[in-house]
C-alpha cells in the first residue's frame, strides 16, 4: 500500500541530516543511485526476489516524494523566458492521438466536488472572466525532452478562493474527460505559477494541447500537469494519479 506522501518537514528531519544536503533536489537524490544492499538496509526487504525489489523501489520512491515535499517552497518559482525563446514548433506530450487528443465534449463544463463552498460547474467563458495570468516557462517531460512555451490562464489560487475551497485540505485531484487523473499537495495548487490555461501562444487550446482547459504547474515534471481537465476535487484523501500507480514519483518536481 502506497504511504500518504504529505507529510512535515519535521518527520523526515533526521533523514536529511544524515544525507547532509540542504539543497537536495529529486535529481540529487537519484544521482546518488542507492545500492541495492543499501535499499536492504532502508526497507528490510528480501531483494533475493521481484516483489522484493519492487517493495525496496517504491519506498524510495515514497522517500523522495517526502525530501521534495518538505523543501517545497512557494518562493521558488520556475525560470521564466523571452518570447524570443519559445520553442517553435512546440513538442506536446502525447503518442497516442486516439487516447491523449480528445474532441472537446459539448456539454463540457468544469465540475468542482470535495471541500469547496461552491459547487456549480464553470464554462469557459466563466473562467476568462477571472483573473489571467501569462508566463513564458519551460516543460520538462520525463522522458527526457523539454522545451519552452507561452500559457496563459486563471490562477489556480485564484480559482480555489473563488470557490470557497478549503485551503487547509491537503490535496487538489484533477480528473480529465479522456481519462486520465492526478493530483497535486495544496502547497504546489496555491504556488503563484500553478495555472489553469486556457491559451498557448496567445490562441485558445486546442485538443492536442489539452483543451478546452488544462492544469499548469511549471514546477513540476510534465505528466503533472493534466490536460482535458472535467472535475477539480478538494480533498484530503490521497488519490495519487495514472502514472503514479504506475511507479512514477507523485510529487515529481524539479
Amino acid at each position: 500500500m502506497i504511504r500518504d506522501p504529505a507529510v512535515k518537514a519535521a518527520e523526515i528531519a533526521p533523514e536529511l541530516a544524515r544525507l547532509g544536503r540542504r539543497g537536495l533536489l529529486r535529481r540529487d537524490l537519484l544521482r546518488r543511485g542507492l545500492s541495492l544492499g543499501s535499499l536492504a538496509l532502508l526497507t528490510g526487504c528480501d531483494l533475493s526476489s521481484h516483489s522484493g525489489i519492487d517493495a525496496a523501489l517504491w519506498t524510495m520512491l515514497r522517500f523522495d516524494d517526502r525530501v521534495q515535499a518538505a523543501l517545497f517552497s512557494d518562493k521558488r518559482l520556475a525560470e521564466t523566458y523571452p518570447a524570443s525563446a519559445v520553442t517553435k514548433p512546440f513538442r506536446f506530450n502525447a503518442y497516442y492521438p486516439i487516447w491523449q487528443v480528445q474532441p472537446v465534449p459539448p456539454d463540457w463544463r468544469l465540475a468542482v466536488a470535495g471541500r469547496v463552498a461552491e459547487r456549480t460547474s464553470w464554462s469557459v467563458a466563466r473562467l476568462r472572466a477571472l483573473p489571467q495570468q501569462a508566463q513564458i516557462t519551460r516543460h520538462i517531460c520525463i522522458e527526457g525532452w523539454s522545451q519552452i512555451g507561452q500559457w496563459s490562464g486563471v490562477p489556480l489560487h485564484i480559482f480555489l478562493r473563488r470557490i470557497g475551497a478549503d485551503l487547509r485540505a491537503r490535496y487538489v485531484a484533477f480528473r480529465c474527460f479522456d481519462g486520465y487523473y492526478t493530483s497535486i499537495d495544496m502547497a504546489s495548487a496555491l504556488h503563484p505559477q500553478t495555472i489553469l490555461a486556457l491559451d498557448f501562444n496567445w490562441q485558445p487550446l486546442t485538443p492536442e494541447w489539452g483543451a478546452p482547459v488544462r492544469l499548469r504547474i511549471p514546477v513540476k515534471l510534465g505528466f503533472k500537469s493534466a490536460k482535458s481537465l472535467q472535475s477539480i476535487e478538494v480533498t484530503n484523501r490521497y488519490q495519487g494519479g495514472y502514472w503514479e500507480k504506475q511507479g512514477y514519483n507523485w510529487f515529481s518536481g524539479v
